[in-house]
């Protein structure tokens, strides 16, 4: 009865997944520079913080934020300033070693790994923007509470397995070897997307009242 719906819910989703963004910068990131390990469980943080989304929206306190201008811009800040935050320790990262390279590998553990891929996601606004439009435009009022719970848990799996794949194509040898001869060129050039995305966030309404 709910196929339908649900087949668009999982395109809409789709499409929102794969579009670039922090947590793709930060799952990259960590699987370049960690392992696979530390790559897979960013990608598992990230899936986490997809139900933080689908509990406020099935409760409505989505719609409560996206309808508080102070309260929605003070998310935006919080987040740019986490993404600044990250992307100003990838700067400072200094050339290294082979040797020192491998003992970067382990230096993350899972759940620094983990931290970072629930916290990027979770105070992304556009998380917030997208998850209250999908349970309030795509997804019929009529539909069921449990069907709609449903789709939040279908969301943070396949948004979890997106990311995981990402992790394991970026961590494999052949191309952390690519990126590794950039050495800290690479560390240096993720820091400046992700300082780039933290600036999109935190200043985004004052280019929109411009």
């Amino acid at each position: 009865m709910y196929w339908n719906e649900f087949a668009l819910v999982a395109l809409v989703h789709l499409l929102a997944v794969v579009s670039p963004g922090p947590d793709f910068a930060v799952v990259i990131r960590n699987s370049v520079s960690a392992g696979h390990r530390a790559g897979l469980y960013t990608a598992i943080g990230v899936g986490s913080a997809i139900f933080l989304h689908v509990t406020y929206s099935l409760l409505g306190i989505g719609l409560i934020v996206s309808q508080s201008v102070w309260l929605f811009n003070l998310l935006k800040l919080v987040a740019g300033a986490y993404l600044l935050y990250i992307g100003f320790r990838a700067l400072r990262a200094q050339p290294a070693s082979a040797d020192q390279q491998v003992s970067k590998q382990r230096s993350m553990s899972a759940a620094q790994a983990f931290r970072q891929g629930f916290i990027t996601n979770g105070l992304n606004p556009k998380a917030t923007l997208f998850f209250l439009s999908l349970f309030t435009v795509v997804i019929s009022h009529d539909t069921p509470l449990l069907v709609q719970a449903g789709y939040g848990v279908y969301t943070a799996v396949a948004t979890g397995a997106w990311f995981c794949l990402v992790a394991l194509l970026f961590s494999r040898d052949a191309v952390r070897r690519g990126f590794h001869r950039m050495g800290h060129w690479f560390d240096r050039m993720m820091g400046g997307v992700l300082i780039a995305l933290g600036l999109h966030l935190a200043l985004s309404q004052w280019f929109k009242r411009g």
